[in-house]
């Protein structure tokens, strides 16, 4: 058995041919510009055509996802996939099984699959990247929520909201990365695309005083995010992905602010499989599917 799997980003989507004992024998990518849910289509329709040895269909997808029925209810960043059955419509176009589950969530089950949470019953995933996701599992079991939006870490309020607009003061308006860029591109009088989150970084290791303040206050972000899920989940293991976790002193820092919350119980890493988290996701979703219809 080969299975394609495809994880659907807003600006890239990925693409791969997978073993069912998680061998990624094939990659590709496409760059999807202003989030075109047609061209991720177009995309996911050529490779299909590239690849007919294939016998079945794994997607990670953005968004508050039905994985019984294939729904979309919300298709996060890519607004063409509102209210859109992504797996009937892949079986219309191949005849194919398909599978489909949340981005966040396809992380968490690859973590479980093939990475650090294999023997775990209790552990969450947390992605750091242009907005915060998670992934839950918990007894046993991934928490999806009687919505399929169980996860969305990103909508705590990192501090006491306003009463005009309290989402400004979620971890997603607060506590990412394009957040970091986009405060240091304001206090440097420098074009937000000029800045990366790299030099941030090399300037607070260079004891830049504005760098070294926004890195903190992002620490700190991070630390009320990991407090109030710990205290809601009682996790064992938080493992946490996105670019951020390439910084070879991430964890090191992470726990350094952690130490100032009181936290210490919980073992915090980062997430194994990085940019294939998604496509391996996907995959052991799809044949805990096939084995439950068989």
């Amino acid at each position: 058995m080969k299975i394609a799997a495809f994880d659907i980003g807003g600006t890239a989507l990925k693409m791969g041919v997978v073993l069912p004992h998680g061998e990624i024998i094939l990659t590709k990518s496409a760059e999807i510009i202003a989030s075109d849910g047609d061209h991720i289509l177009a995309e996911m329709k050529l490779f299909l055509a590239e690849n007919t040895d294939v016998t079945g269909i794994a997607v990670s997808a953005p968004g508050y996802v039905n994985p019984k029925t294939g729904l979309i209810t919300m298709g996060g960043a890519i607004r063409r996939f509102d209210n859109f059955n992504l797996k009937e419509w892949l079986e219309a176009e191949t005849s194919l099984p398909v599978a489909i589950e949340n981005d966040a969530n396809c992380a968490l089950l690859a973590e479980k699959w093939l990475g650090k949470g294999q023997d775990l019953d209790d552990f969450l995933c947390l992605t750091i990247g242009t907005g915060i996701g998670g992934g839950i599992f918990s007894n046993g079991a991934l928490v999806r929520g009687g919505r399929f939006r169980a996860g969305e870490f990103g909508y705590m309020f990192s501090q006491r909201p306003g009463a005009f607009r309290p989402g400004k003061y979620t971890l997603n308006e607060t506590t990412t990365m394009l957040v970091l860029r986009r405060q240091y591109a304001e206090l440097t009088g420098r074009p937000l695309k000029e800045i990366t989150g790299e030099e941030i970084f090399a300037n607070y290791d260079a004891h830049d005083p504005i760098s070294e303040r926004l890195i903190t206050e992002f620490y700190t972000g991070i630390c009320t995010g990991l407090y109030n899920l710990i205290y809601l989940f009682d996790p064992t293991h938080i493992f946490i992905g996105g670019g951020i976790t390439s910084r070879p002193t991430f964890i090191t820092e992470l726990k350094h602010h952690m130490a100032s919350f009181g936290l210490r119980d919980t073992i915090i890493e980062t997430a194994t499989h990085k940019n294939q988290a998604g496509l391996l996701g996907a995959v052991y979703h799809f044949l805990q599917e096939e084995n439950r219809h068989e």
